[in-house]
């Protein structure tokens, strides 16, 4: 293993000594679990910024940790320009020709000279084309273009859906998305609303409010008819029609539609929809790093954009359990307007939320920007980690020692020390000052294993978009209901609608029959088709596997009148609430025809056992096991949940390892580094002992000549005797100088042991293991079933489920 491949370490670059302007080979490796107290970044332009952020989404990605970019520039669509065969025609596509010219090349040859190149600055940092595919093979890249089809555009359909439960009964954090939501919406208005004082702002937010308590999502259309004909009548202790009249609604109402009907607008609803978890992992569960380019954006759209962003992101992470280690990262790269120090846009709020709750949940935000003055301090107070590159003015070095002697935690902070640090940083060069660590260091930067070709354009970001594999997107709102199609003997729809009655077939009393409630909006006559209804509750135990778990069964069988009039086999699974069930059609309604066996009670005593059965035989929790965890996954939980789970655990695992072991050491480093000290101190003692030593022995000679040379007597006697006496001195000099050998001999015995107990202690680290890697293990199946006790038939009944045909004769199911 490569000295930097250290679990749960980024390797960011090497230590940078500004004095005298050199790199040292020791390597800085950044501790994955800290950035869960969040980083900012901060440096002028040239200083090396997009590279550091990009080199650390690299690193996090190599991790399993999935990251979520937000790019307002276009420059971190570079982390999809991976190259592991360093080849010049994979840099050709991105050579910019004008720089190609300016070098005095054709494009050809300047495309040889980046990956030469590339290639070179990799191997200058230890890298090479083997770890550009170890990048690779961790996580894909994935370019998303709200408002544009240049990438992967994104739906804002999702974006005004009821919030998962945990925040709609956290009457704060319901309050912080429903205020979000209303602002970010305005602002693309163009209307500048006060939360408190703008009556569009108190009924927006009241229609989403209301809504969203019941637990009910809306799109735009929705709310263009909730503002013309709101659910309620007052607001406050006011009528509605006081604070807002009907005609000032209708104008609002009328700007909301303008917006929906624009073609521009039209974007904003196609792709995939605004989903935290889908950015962050694929279906598979593998992590994923997700580019949001938003540089083609106006200032309304970037604000309304990240205000859904940012609320998505909260909800999402309430809605995780509590961890220690980094379980994903948010990254953005330009935070200028987003977190000023004095106005409150609509996305401020919720970046200061998650800055103070997303630690608990292992989501570490990283903030960049080239602008210190941009940044609200007293939300950084709760920033762990600090990067500081070349700052451009002296206001920007003033308020970046504001900021960092805000967050020193009351520890001892040299201010005219750091101030000499900064002002002698270079490019690429940054001051790393963490909570997390006893004093800052100075490094350089690594370098970065995508091509940093440069912002990307709309063209480029089409091409890398062209290369990826598309999943395949299902539009919302797209879900139709089951088609059951067969009645009768053998007939379909068709042969139902023809032989339609006008009035429902008698039945003897002890037949129970139903009729299943038409959705609301259906279009033609409704014609009820025949079914048998059964509905069993089953409970699944076991123990040892930690499985409770109780579920309802809906089947709609059809039937036939031939010899076997009904197999569970053929029935179709359906969600269905008992009490919406009708006792009687609705007005106007035909009926398909009844085959003789609905007819019969007793044929319902047999379905129901043959229906018990069934579920005891066909019903079942499939779990997947862990055997590195030794754990299942829970049910309900899909594979790609469980192994999002997994690669937690197995971050959770290493990083408690990684801190034992750290503990272990902790003792025995600390009486090292007291030993060292100690040697330090005494070689320092007799550096000095015999620079003294040396010194008196020159003004003793030299007194001694001195005077006999401009003394009144003779060079006699005692004069030989003042020389021999600072020869001796000279003789305890170079003692002393050999003294001086020994203490540099010992000090250097205490360095090498330093260094062997932390080359052991980083040995035990490495010995933990090879990273996990959830995606590559073989799970499991395990399988619970049900006992015929534990299946429980509620009911076996004759149902009748509304379908319409339309003038065209097409026929389609009413029911869902």
């Amino acid at each position: 293993m490569t000295d930097f491949e250290t679990l749960g370490a980024l390797y960011l670059g090497k230590r940078y000594d500004i004095p005298t302007r050199t790199r040292s080979q020791d390597f800085v490796l950044y501790d994955a679990k800290d950035l869960t107290t969040h980083a900012v970044i901060i440096g002028m332009t040239g200083s090396g910024k997009t590279g550091l952020g990009i080199g650390l989404i690299e690193e996090a990605l190599i991790d399993k940790v999935p990251v979520i970019a937000v790019d307002p520039k276009g420059d971190l669509g570079n982390l999809a320009l991976r190259f592991p065969s360093l080849a010049a025609n994979d840099f050709r596509p991105w050579v910019d020709p004008q720089q190609a010219t300016n070098a005095g090349l054709s494009a050809d040859q300047f495309a040889e000279q980046q990956a030469s190149l590339w290639k070179n600055g990799l191997e200058g940092w230890g890298q090479d084309g083997a770890r550009i595919q170890r990048f690779r093979d961790a996580a894909d890249i994935t370019i998303y273009t709200p408002g544009s089809t240049a990438g992967r555009p994104l739906s804002l359909l999702k974006a005004f859906d009821a919030p998962p439960a945990v925040v709609r009964e956290d009457a704060e954090a319901l309050q912080e998305r429903v205020s979000a939501t209303a602002t970010s919406l305005l602002a693309l208005l163009n209307i500048e609303a006060d939360p408190i004082s703008s009556r569009e702002h108190i009924l927006l937010a009241n229609l989403l409010h209301h809504a969203w308590q019941e637990g009910r999502s809306l799109d735009l259309a929705a709310l263009i008819g909730g503002i013309q004909n709101p659910p309620f009548s007052t607001v406050g202790v006011m009528p509605l029609d006081t604070v807002f009249p009907p005609k000032d609604r209708m104008a609002l109402a009328m700007q909301l539609n303008n917006l929906l009907a624009s073609p521009g607008f039209k974007t904003w609803m196609q792709g995939e929809a605004l989903d935290t978890a889908s950015l962050l992992y694929d279906p598979s569960g593998k992590p994923r790093g997700s580019v949001i380019s938003i540089a083609h954006l106006n200032d309304a759209e970037r604000m309304f954009f990240m205000t859904l962003l940012l609320s998505d992101i909260l909800a999402w992470v309430r809605t995780q359990p509590g961890t220690g280690s980094l379980r994903a990262i948010l990254y953005i790269d330009e935070l200028f307007g987003y977190m000023p120090p004095v106005a409150n846009p609509p996305s401020k709020v919720l970046l200061l939320t998650l800055l103070k709750q997303a630690r608990a949940f292992g989501l570490g935000v990283v903030l960049s920007t080239q602008n210190p003055v941009d940044l609200d301090y007293r939300g950084l107070s709760n920033t762990g980690t600090w990067f500081i590159g070349r700052l451009q003015t002296e206001r920007d070095k003033m308020r970046v020692m504001e900021g960092l002697e805000g967050v020193s935690g009351g520890q001892p902070f040299d201010k005219a020390a750091m101030e000499q640090t900064i002002a002698g940083l270079g490019k690429r060069v940054f001051l790393l000052h963490s909570v997390h660590e006893p004093a800052p260091i100075t490094f350089e930067t690594r370098w970065t294993m995508s091509y940093l070709a440069g912002p990307m354009t709309r063209e480029q970001i089409k091409s890398v978009s062209a290369q990826q594999a598309s999943a395949p997107v299902t539009a919302a709102g797209t879900a139709s209901a089951p088609a059951l199609s067969t009645s009768g003997t053998g007939g379909g729809l068709a042969a139902l609608d023809a032989r339609a009655a006008t009035q429902a077939p008698v039945l003897p009393h002890d037949v129970a029959q139903y009729y299943l409630p038409p959705t609301k909006g259906h279009a033609g006559p409704l014609v009820y088709n025949p079914v048998v209804l059964g509905l069993a509750d089953v409970s699944f135990a076991n123990a040892k596997l930690g499985v409770t778990e109780q579920r309802r069964v809906a089947l709609l069988a059809p039937v036939d009148d031939g010899p076997i009039a009904l197999e569970w086999d053929s029935a179709e699974s359906v969600e269905l609430e008992p009490s919406l069930l009708e006792q009687s059609a609705r007005d106007g309604a035909t009926f398909g025809a009844l085959p003789a066996a609905a007819s019969k009670a007793k044929n319902y005593a047999v379905w129901a056992k043959t229906l018990q059965k069934w579920v005891v035989t066909n019903q079942q929790v499939s779990l997947f096991k862990s055997v590195a965890f030794k754990t299942t996954s829970n049910p309900g939980e899909s594979e790609a949940q469980f192994r999002i789970r997994l690669q937690l655990l197995a971050h959770e695992a290493r990083d408690a390892k990684i801190e034992q072991l750290r503990g272990k050491y902790a003792t025995k480093l600390t009486a090292m580094q007291d030993k060292l000290r100690r040697a330090e101190q005494a070689m320092q003692r007799e550096q000095a002992q015999a620079s003294q030593a040396k010194m008196d022995t020159a003004i003793s000679v030299g007194g001694a000549i001195l005077g006999a040379i401009f003394g009144r007597g003779k060079v006699g006697v005692g004069t030989l005797g003042k020389v021999a006496t600072a020869t001796r001195g000279a003789g305890r000099a170079a003692q002393q100088a050999g003294d001086v050998t020994r203490a540099q001999e010992s000090l250097e015995a205490v360095q090498q042991q330093y260094a062997d107990l932390e080359a052991k202690l980083q040995a035990e680290v490495d010995a933990l293991g090879a990273a996990y890697d959830a995606q590559q293990e073989a799970l499991e199946e395990v399988v619970v079933k049900a006992r015929s006790g534990d299946v429980q038939i509620q009911l076996c009944a004759l149902l009748w489920v509304p379908f319409t045909k339309d003038p065209h004769g097409m026929v389609t199911a009413a029911w869902r």
